[in-house]
């Protein structure tokens, strides 16, 4: 039987094997891996990415495998055949799909409708794959997971959701600092909140930036604008100005914290220079590590 990986919880018996496995898979980068040999990883793009396509094309070459870039503007999608259909046309070529898509309905449709596994590359209501490349990080930082403290400030978006759900499976405290107005989807908050009180974590919304932050172990945060959301960018730069990473607000941190961004990051918004180009920012490694957290899905989803 096919498997998705549409949100982090498809992910929650066995998210830390797989952050072990990515482990594994970096300490052995360029052994020969012929699990996806001849096995074919269909990327739809409907945003531009820099991390995510070069990861994923890197990821299935270095387990054997090809793959290929198909943006909605080449394909029969982007002039009206539906995500149903490409899903079932798709499934006749290649043997696992990932899609970075503008809207969560559309994975799932596309999921729903595929006989081949599907990844979320992202939408608008989680970043799945994005967070397991954040968890090994720390995991590498700071040798565990369980019982460390997670503050993110900014825009309560996508990656702060699916935070959220991986913090209360790993028994992560996961605190979101943000404005009214900006919160986590309610949804995926109560789920989060339901699997904490079986892992003993805290899930904390808040709009006390120094709550988020003090002693936390780990600092994230993202940009304020994502793509699609140029409309509003002078809004949200003046309503999240008093949630961005600087000097200050870390000093708060425990003093040895890590510093994490998904990037592309603008300095001087979300992140101050001093923050991300710091001692304790640790975003090229976790960079890095989609890379290996991506091989490690793949390796899973061909099993």
């Amino acid at each position: 039987m096919k498997r998705d990986i549409i949100s982090v919880l498809d992910m929650e018996n066995e998210l830390d094997e797989i952050i072990d496995l990515s482990m594994k898979l970096k300490r052995n980068r360029y052994e020969s891996y012929d699990h996806a040999r001849n096995r074919v990883l269909g990327m739809i793009f409907e945003k531009p990415s820099t991390r995510t396509r070069v990861s994923l094309e890197t990821a299935m070459a270095q387990l054997g495998g090809h793959a290929i870039y198909l943006n909605p503007n080449d394909m029969q999608m982007g002039r009206g055949e539906t995500v149903a259909d490409t899903a079932r046309v798709l499934s006749g070529f290649v043997d696992v799909i990932s899609y970075r898509a503008f809207s969560h309905s559309n994975v799932v449709e596309l999921a729903q409708n595929a006989s081949v596994p599907v990844i979320n590359a992202l939408d608008d209501l989680e970043h799945p794959v994005q967070i397991v490349a954040d968890f090994m990080t720390l995991k590498e930082k700071k040798g565990r997971l369980g019982g460390l403290k997670l503050a993110y400030l900014g825009d309560g978006n996508n990656v702060a959701n699916s935070l959220l759900l991986g913090g209360a499976i790993t028994g992560m405290d996961v605190y979101v600092g943000c404005p009214r107005g900006y919160e986590p989807n309610k949804e995926i908050l109560e789920k989060a909140k339901q699997r904490a009180r079986s892992t003993g974590s805290s899930i904390v919304v808040t709009q006390d930036p120094v709550e988020a932050v003090k002693d936390a172990d780990a600092v994230y945060t993202d940009v304020w604008a994502s793509m699609g959301d140029e409309s509003v960018r002078e809004k949200k730069e003046k309503d999240l100005k008093n949630f961005q990473v600087n000097s200050e607000i870390v000093s708060h941190a425990k003093k040895d914290y890590t510093f994490l961004h998904c990037l592309p990051a603008h300095r001087g918004l979300e992140v101050t220079g001093d923050v991300i180009d710091g001692v304790n920012s640790a975003v090229f490694q976790e960079a890095e590590n989609r890379l290996h957290t991506e091989k490690a899905l793949i390796y899973r989803l061909l099993e």
